[in-house]
């Protein structure tokens, strides 16, 4: 009999035929299938060959032929038919989702291991890259989810101890000497973990910018940076990003087999799951395996996920709907007694929509609902209200980092996750391209802007149309490790006193600076041919009229943050409410009075980034800059489209 092992999926059949529509019919299959194979020769093996029996066998087995290898896709596809039935109920509330997470990721493992026997695997390779800048917590929690991802799904095989089609790209951009020596210290251990893991360090990346012959490189330098040597750090995600593309091209073995997967360090390869208890991370996207069918069954050129857990945008833009939530925490919390048992826990509400989080969700075409979403407690075990307000007060100044303690983005099972919509925005820690879409990069990164990728999608979009596509398979996202914020570094947020004083002023700017690039983008492709140099002319008359409405929206904006600052700390501390008079809360009430304090620091009348965006010439200056990368852009991407 010819030794094609199916145990799991003979009892995942099994033990859910009854529970989960369609399995029955797998089951026949499965049965009909083993019984044509019974029928086959058993294959020689190598030491039947006369082999000899002192040394180790083939890592590769010899590909079946013949009958036996009809017989062998007959059983690899069906573990393909089992997965969506399996993915919709997991995704249920019907059975129980752990044991039934475990049986998933077993198939997958036992899939793998006869697409090994059958040999000839022509699936994709992939190449991923991690821009990482100071950050070792965040680089370590990255890398060990791609190796869970790696050992739970088995992608590729691991006959050699390594993960033969998974090579990934740590591209340094630290400042710190520290930082750099605990990244390759990371790079190193997962390196014997079985993970192939390079560290482009600054020296490498510098000598390979120097390797292009100089009239690219000035022609490139908006994209790749024109940093010196000595000073080849914080170089910013964008010019790092694409310097890793110089990277891929040396790695690439096989250009029409490698997929290319740009993630960022704050980004997990799980996603996120409501329980009574409260949020759960878990391991159950085979994103490698997904992404190489789409790539393999259609035409696309680049292809993005979204993202789930904390919002990815700036708080700047979070305030006004965060103090809301503030507010109805503490509305709620007045009503209760601080020794009664924590009221914070369960499912609180629905859950909140796409796009919650943004304080002008209208600008995305999102429609904002004027509601606020429930806090829920942390703490595990009996407590009082007390100490859920301690938790909660130690919680807050995350905030100014990017985490939103009510308004996550949780992940949804949907119609699946290879159905296909046409894409507009690039998210630049969730992206893949094959070969030929190395050309569509994210541009701008000199500006150090935000919103750069919906910018680049708007024009990636409207270039290649559906080749640009959106996928059901996000990443996790998570501002904060277990680390805290000293060892983090964000960009444009500084901490000063001892992490009491935040000021985000820096991104603030960019961040209405790049909205004004991004809608102003928007509108310019649908007025200009894409492919064509852009007119200073029309650039300059989009540019105008959304620089008025933005200012209006943010004047709004301003106006209702100040506001809601100042009743929360009406409500925190002049209503004689109960924790006033808690000698043990003395510490977290400092901390709600720093985050009030912050918020007008950052938000209030003499904000500085408020003073700039009010500044018409600091403005003048800003769009100049936007209209001159704009007008650019034609000449630049032909000068990156040449290095392919």
């Amino acid at each position: 009999m010819t030794d094609f092992v199916t145990t799991r999926l003979a009892e995942c059949l099994a033990r859910y035929q009854s529970a989960i529509p369609g399995l029955a019919d797998l089951g026949k299959q499965l049965s009909s299938l083993n019984s044509a194979i019974s029928r086959f020769p058993r294959p020689l093996g190598d030491r039947e060959r006369g082999e000899s029996r002192d040394e180790p066998p083939s890592p590769q087995p010899s590909p079946i032929k013949g009958e036996g290898a009809e017989a062998l896709d007959a059983l690899i596809d069906l573990y393909e038919q089992c997965y969506p039935l399996l993915e919709k109920a997991m995704w249920s509330a019907e059975p129980d989702f752990s044991p039934l997470l475990a049986c998933y990721q077993a198939l997958f493992r036992e899939q793998e291991a006869l697409i090994q026997r059958r040999g000839d695997d022509d699936r994709h390779h992939f190449i991923l890259s991690i821009p990482v800048a100071d950050r070792p917590p965040h680089l370590r929690a990255c890398l060990e989810s791609i190796y869970q991802v790696c050992t739970l799904f088995n992608y590729g095989g691991n006959a050699s101890g390594i993960w033969d089609k998974i090579k990934v790209v740590v591209a340094e951009d630290s400042r710190d000497e520290n930082n750099i020596r605990r990244h390759i210290d990371l790079v190193e251990e997962y390196r014997q973990k079985g993970l192939q893991v390079f560290h482009f360090g600054l020296a490498e990346q510098y000598e390979l910018l120097q390797s292009l012959p100089q009239p690219q490189r000035e022609r490139l330098g908006n994209l790749l940076t024109t940093q010196p040597r000595e000073k080849f750090h914080r170089k910013g995600q964008a010019a790092n990003r694409n310097l890793s593309y110089l990277k891929f091209l040396q790695l690439t073995e096989d250009k029409d087999r490698t997929l290319y997967y740009m993630v960022d360090s704050d980004q997990h390869f799980c996603v996120n799951r409501r329980t009574e208890s409260g949020e759960e991370a878990v391991y159950a996207l085979n994103y490698f395996h997904t992404i190489d069918k789409i790539f393999r069954a259609t035409d696309t050129l680049m292809l993005t996920g979204k993202l789930v857990g904390d919002p990815p945008v700036s708080p700047s833009v979070m305030a006004a709907n965060f103090l809301d939530d503030v507010t109805a925490f503490f509305s709620r919390l007045a009503a209760l007694t601080g020794d009664q048992a924590c009221q914070f826990h369960g499912a609180q509400g629905p859950l909140p929509g796409e796009a919650a989080y943004h304080d002008l969700a209208g600008l995305f075409g999102f429609k904002k609902k004027p509601e606020t979403f429930p806090y829920t407690c942390r703490l595990e075990g009996a407590h009082d209200h007390g100490a859920c307000l301690t938790v909660f007060a130690r919680q807050l100044n995350a905030f100014f980092f990017g985490e939103h303690l009510t308004r996550k983005t949780w992940f949804s099972y949907g119609s699946g996750f290879t159905q296909l919509a046409p894409a507009r925005t690039v998210y630049p820690g969730n992206y893949i391209v094959n070969y030929a879409g190395l050309k569509y990069i994210i541009p701008f990164g000199h500006l150090r802007l935000r919103m750069s990728g919906p910018t680049a999608g708007r024009l990636i979009a409207a270039e290649i149309k559906a080749r640009f596509a959106s996928f059901n398979m996000p990443n996790l996202h998570r501002r904060t490790t277990e680390a805290g914020l000293d060892d983090d570094f964000r960009p444009g947020v500084e901490l000063n006193g001892e992490g009491q004083s935040i000021d985000l002023s820096d991104e603030f700017e960019r961040q209405f600076f790049g909205d004004l690039m991004l809608f102003s983008t928007e509108e310019l492709v649908t007025q200009a041919d894409v492919n064509q140099p852009f007119a200073q002319n029309v650039i300059e008359a989009v540019i105008t009229r959304k620089e008025a409405e933005l200012l209006a929206l943010y004047q709004q904006k301003h106006e209702a943050t100040v506001d809601k600052n100042r009743q929360l700390h009406g409500l925190v501390f002049n209503a004689g409410h109960w924790w006033l008079r808690s000698p043990e809360l003395a510490l977290a009430l400092r901390q709600i009075q720093t985050f009030i304090d912050n918020i007008d620091r950052n938000f209030g009348e003499h904000s500085l980034a408020w003073r700039q965006i009010q500044s018409a010439e600091h403005r003048a200056q800003r769009k100049q800059q936007i209209v001159e990368a704009l007008m650019n852009y034609r000449a630049e991407r032909d000068a990156w489209d040449s290095l392919f």
